[in-house]
């Protein structure tokens, strides 16, 4: 079925974490003008989970970007914790993101200069967090690598790299934690691994979790599965982990 329930009102109260309101995107070249989404809407509550699929193209990562905040729709809006996050500055923007929500990729988006330890502290470093270096340190601990703090990315494996970034994510303790494809860089076994540490961390701390995939299995992790092809949402359905 597709997903029917109303947008947040301004004054709606803060049950959605997030409400992707009527949201268009599109770009126009010179060969004319392509449609990328087409009326998104959907709300999801606080500790939910939800995994956005869809075929390469169909516009799922464009609508995790405008989630984000790290791309503006061409009609309608985000809210973030009922802040409309296309109302504020882009210097708000990023001070909300900063606050509300952590980011998982495909490809890591490590500081290639900096150590383990000092990536996952960065975040805490910005937040202005006396704590960072015990922070991160713990939070390191966490996901399996208190042996690696101060190794640089490229001596670590894929899957530690990306250890790394889960650490660097969740230490700030984000509402939400966005994940694009995290597991596309990683052989199966490793990326299991990575999933599993991935939806304990979210539990531990009751994070919502908008998880952009391709692979079903993955998805199943997730209570709500959304489809997206061509642009549109055509199905919104609760899974077996619901």
């Amino acid at each position: 079925m597709t997903d029917s329930t109303p947008g947040t009102p301004p004054d709606a109260p803060r049950s959605q974490i997030i409400a992707v309101e009527h949201v268009f995107k599109s770009v126009t070249d010179s060969t004319g003008t392509l449609d990328i989404l087409r009326d998104i809407h959907f709300s999801l509550a606080p500790r939910e989970t939800v995994a956005i699929v869809g075929a390469s193209g169909s516009g799922k990562s464009t609508l995790l970007s405008i989630i984000a905040g790290l791309d503006t729709p061409t009609r309608g809006t985000v809210r973030l914790d009922g802040q409309d996050l296309f109302a504020v500055s882009e210097d708000e923007r990023a001070a909300l993101r900063a606050r509300k929500v952590g980011f998982v990729f495909q490809s890591f988006q490590l500081m290639g200069n900096l150590t383990a330890l000092e990536n996952v502290m960065l975040p805490l470093e910005l937040a202005g967090r006396r704590d960072a270096r015990a922070a991160a340190t713990e939070m390191l601990k966490r996901v399996g690598l208190a042996e690696r703090l101060g190794h640089y990315p490229k001596v670590l494996s894929g899957g530690e790299q990306q250890r790394v970034a889960l650490a660097r994510a969740f230490v700030v303790h984000p509402a939400v934690l966005l994940a694009d494809e995290p597991t596309g860089s990683l052989d199966f076994a490793t990326g299991e691994k990575i999933m599993e540490l991935m939806f304990d961390l979210n539990r531990e701390q009751g994070t919502t979790l908008v998880l952009v995939t391709h692979d079903r299995a993955i998805a199943a992790l997730c209570q709500r599965r959304l489809t997206v092809e061509a642009g549109r949402i055509v199905a919104d359905e609760r899974t077996a982990a619901a």
